[in-house]
């Protein structure tokens, strides 16, 4: 569970995860598909090597798309927030907004990615996110994680239906997937190879070191007796903590002079890129970050939500400096949250819960160094409930090209049932 956070809602400080990210994954999983669901044959690719690695990042409790990416040519956006709004670039104030179009700004702590961005590697898209009108943690992140909004039948994730819908890109891989915590990440439920690992500097068995050998050898024998598939289960578990020991997180030197935050996201991220040079067959790693559910005291030029977007901005800038440099295998990041804040501040300083937010997206062949939108504005009569940002650009358009032109994979109706996506041009063709 995450800790409690005093500046977040009641139902946002009263959610496990492990409460609703504790469906395993696997067979028993993908069995329990609803029927209507459509049927896939593996996708076979021959671009397989050159497929990209994914690492999705969700933000969990609710990100303010509006402080991240503010749209500081907007005159309502500092009517409606006279406290939380950040000043306009130019204005001579301190912690004024950067611009990066002239109609949208970046927040001065996500300053980290200006160089990602200024290069074309980044990615914003505004006025993004589900059209479900749920303002429920619980429910916006279930149905953005299964990629079916307002749907309670599918109990898969659709990063794991990418994963069961085509090819490893190394054939036997033990591990294919990696959920940075305790517990499998909605996402990459139903995924094959796919496992929840907390510290990947420290995975095997817990214990006295100095008994460790003899633990595993009466593991070993216990399980050889069981017959299948516990033998297997046990020696295949066996296998991946050994794949992992061979790696060396703790001695990983990142390239080009990256450095990570010594944070849980930065050292995740760090982990990730130590993980991803390897190459073992890692396709998919998520992460999660807590903490973005603000309602009071918000903090966007100084405070809890300048410091969340400063810890995020940096370890995404050290990732991006670590991965582009060498021989780095090629990578896409997406970050997303469940919906966005209000448009307008309530009375203690915050946000409460809105609509439409801001997705990013981080790569070497992202078409980047812009805010893809299609901007509602934000007069009363242009938000959605006269209150909130429109969301006019679905998430999984996004997640969908992703999936097409980065992970290799064309089944498209199978990661994303019932959807028809809409090409938005996130990757640059050629690439």
């Amino acid at each position: 569970m995450h800790p409690i956070d005093r500046y977040a809602c009641a139902e946002y400080n009263a959610i496990s995860r492990r409460g609703f990210l504790s469906v395993g994954a696997g067979a028993a999983v993908l069995a329990s598909i609803p029927a209507w669901l459509p049927r896939v044959s593996l996708a076979r690719d021959h671009r397989s090597a050159q497929r990209d690695i994914i690492i999705s990042i969700y933000l969990r409790g609710a990100a303010d798309g509006l402080s991240i990416v503010p749209p500081h040519a907007e005159q309502v956006y500092h009517d409606l927030r006279p406290t939380v709004a950040l000043p306009r670039p130019g204005s001579g104030l301190p912690n004024s907004a950067i611009d990066l179009d002239g109609f949208f700004g970046l927040a001065p702590a996500m300053a980290p990615l200006l160089p990602a961005y200024n290069e074309s590697r980044l990615l914003f898209v505004h006025a993004c996110g589900s059209k479900n009108p749920s303002r429920s943690h619980f429910e916006a992140q279930q149905f953005m994680e299964v990629g079916k909004p307002g749907d309670t039948s599918i109990t898969t994730g659709w990063l794991g239906r990418h994963l069961a819908s085509i090819d490893p890109v190394r054939a036997g891989a033990l591990l294919r997937a990696v959920g940075m915590g305790f517990g499998l990440p909605q996402t990459l439920v139903g995924g094959p190879g796919a496992l929840p690992v907390s510290d990947l500097d420290n995975y095997g068995l817990l214990g006295n070191p100095s008994s460790a050998a003899s633990r595993r050898a009466t593991i070993e024998a216990m399980y050889a007796s069981a017959g299948t598939p516990l033998d297997h289960v046990a020696s295949t578990a066996l296998a991946t903590i050994d794949l992992l020991d061979a790696i060396d997180f703790a001695g990983y030197a990142p390239a080009g002079g990256a450095a990570y935050p010594s944070t849980p996201f930065g050292m995740s991220l760090r982990s990730s890129a130590a993980l991803m040079k390897a190459n073992i067959g890692v396709e998919a790693i998520s992460i999660d970050v807590t903490g973005w559910d603000t309602h009071n005291s918000q903090g966007t030029a100084s405070g809890v939500l300048a410091g969340l977007m400063n810890d995020l901005a940096r370890g995404l800038a050290a990732l991006d400096a670590d991965m582009t440099s060498g021989n780095a295998p090629s990578f896409t990041v997406v970050a997303m949250s469940e919906f966005g804040r209000r448009v307008m501040e309530n009375g203690s300083g915050g946000t409460d819960h809105g609509h439409g937010a801001v997705m990013m997206v981080l790569g070497p062949c992202v078409n980047g160094g812009q805010v893809m939108t299609q901007w509602p504005g934000l007069a009363r009569e242009q938000l959605y409930q006269e209150r909130d940002l429109e969301v006019t650009i679905d998430f999984r358009d996004i997640l969908a090209e992703i999936v097409q032109s980065r992970l290799g994979n064309p089944n498209l109706p199978f990661v994303f049932p019932g959807f028809v996506p809409t090409p938005r041009g996130v990757f640059i063709p050629s690439c």
